[in-house]
């Protein structure tokens, strides 16, 4: 299988990440972060969920 398409849509958010910790830098919290990215992705039409809910069973 060829994973170039997957690559591209990788290296785009990872750079995007790198963005926002550029621009913020370390120390916020977590949801400072969250929205920052949300921006970003917004701006650059990457879809995302926020928050999704996960069902985990433990013990």
């Amino acid at each position: 299988m060829d994973d170039s398409y997957l690559r591209e849509e990788t290296y785009k958010i990872i750079g995007l990440c790198m963005e926002v910790h550029r621009i913020l830098g370390k120390g916020h919290s977590e949801v400072v972060y969250k929205d920052a990215l949300e921006y970003e992705f917004k701006l650059n039409s990457i879809p995302f969920q926020r928050e999704k809910i996960y069902e985990i069973t433990y013990k």
